[in-house]
């Protein structure tokens, strides 16, 4: 079992706001520079896999001397979705579900006779 399985977002999201909060980062987390942090950090997430091939990428991310970095920056994306839903207040669970149950009509899963099985 991984902490994935065992912690709640509202745990994360009451993580990142206690952190926020003890710096008097509040002032500075408008929707407009929340998404524009957002952005930033998954640019540099992005660098770690820059002009490499697919099976390259998969294998940076199972490498050492590259998984700690990668893991900070997704970290840093994920701590500013928190943040953003937390000053936006958009419940993330509720918009996610809703975005599944979207993209299940948008893009339906192949009947296993279109399958091929």
């Amino acid at each position: 079992m991984t902490q994935d399985d065992e912690t709640t977002i509202a745990t994360l999201k009451a993580a990142m706001r206690r952190f926020a909060v003890a710096r008097d980062w509040d002032r500075f987390h408008s929707p407009k520079n929340l998404v524009m942090a957002l952005a930033c950090e998954v640019a540099e997430l992005m660098e770690h896999f820059l002009w490499i091939s697919e099976d390259e990428s998969r294998q940076r991310v199972l490498d050492p001397v590259h998984r700690e970095a990668i893991a900070d920056e997704l970290a840093d994306v994920a701590g500013l979705v928190l943040q953003f839903s937390i000053h936006s207040d958009i419940d993330l669970t509720s918009a996610i579900r809703e975005k599944l149950v979207k993209n299940e009509h948008k893009y339906p899963a192949p009947s296993p006779t279109e399958s091929g099985e």
